[in-house]
């Protein structure tokens, strides 16, 4: 059987290297195709029966093409750049790699956080994190992780997530609330990690972050989608202490960087799992998933139905 390994954004080296011994010693054969063009894709997944992806788009169309294709695995937690219904419609089965990237994505939020705090370091006094409250959306890996690192800056923790019972906070030494409003209340900082679904898109606007404390600052390393952009522009506008940080360039970048300068930054791409360690994790675990679908039909990471 074909695994296609497609990737715009070229894994690192060595995890290539690893995802090809994985494949090889299950007996089946690996084709990667690294920078490629949609043509390139919609010929190479024909014969595909496993196909491995990053942000890469995979809707019917490719799905049409592969009339093979039984199981799509996103190296990554995120997977809005797969069309679900459709690999439900042809009986595919899509996973994601939870967990493989959220050291990475945790870790970043707090070297943005730092960089704002220290006013991107333009000589001029700053704040220290030591005794501010930090609010998590969404407790999965990367909001467990973010608390980790959290309490080694000595803050407060608060966390919302209806999925997770309260008692799972409290046991990591992190405070449940039970809405938005009671979270952007009540924290210096939020930091997002919800999905881009129908109930998030455009979520987090002006009435949220209004709500912030004096000096707040909104962290989003999550999906650009979530943040109602024309709203967040009006809090801003109206609360000159408010900063935004996001490793997804807002569709509006251009207006909040002319308007809030030092208050906003932006990384040029989405860089959460641009770590070596993030690439290689979420490649093996990916080649490792898609070898134990086909030959188990082993879906336990599967996320449509």
């Amino acid at each position: 059987m074909k695994v296609l390994v497609f990737t715009e954004k070229p894994f690192a080296p060595a995890a290539v290297k690893a995802i090809e011994n994985v494949v090889n010693a299950s007996g089946n054969e690996l084709e990667v195709v690294e920078m490629g063009t949609r043509e390139d894709l919609l010929e190479a997944v024909k014969n595909a029966e496993g196909l491995i992806v990053r942000s890469d788009k995979i809707d019917g169309a490719v799905m049409d093409a592969a009339p093979k294709l039984k199981v799509i695995v996103r190296a990554g937690a995120g997977y809005d750049n797969i069309d679900l219904e459709e690999a439900t419609k042809h009986g595919i089965c899509v996973m994601n790699t939870p967990g493989q990237n959220s050291n990475a994505v945790a870790e970043l939020v707090f070297g943005m956080v730092v960089m704002m705090c220290r006013n991107q370091y333009n000589g001029k006094s700053g704040t220290e994190l030591k005794g501010k409250s930090l609010g998590i959306y969404a407790f999965g890996q990367v909001g467990r992780n973010v608390a980790r690192i959290a309490k080694g800056f000595g803050m407060k923790l608060e966390a919302l997530d209806k999925f997770v019972d309260d008692a799972v906070m409290l046991g990591e030494g992190v405070q449940p609330v039970h809405s938005p409003e009671e979270l952007f209340t009540n924290n210096h900082f939020v930091s997002l990690h919800i999905p881009a679904t129908p109930e998030t898109r455009n979520s987090i606007g002006y009435d949220l972050v209004m709500k912030m404390p004096k000096g707040g600052v909104l962290i989003n390393t999550a999906r650009k989608e979530v943040i109602d952009e024309a709203g967040l522009i009006k809090a801003l506008e109206e609360r000159p202490d408010l900063r935004y940080v996001s490793d997804i360039k807002p569709d509006s970048a251009e207006e909040f960087e002319k308007k809030f300068a030092a208050r906003v930054f932006f990384t040029p791409k989405k860089m959460g799992a641009q770590t070596a360690e993030a690439n290689f994790n979420a490649g093996v675990a990916a080649a490792e998933q898609v070898i134990a679908y086909l030959k188990d039909g082993w879906n336990k990471y599967q996320v449509n139905k």
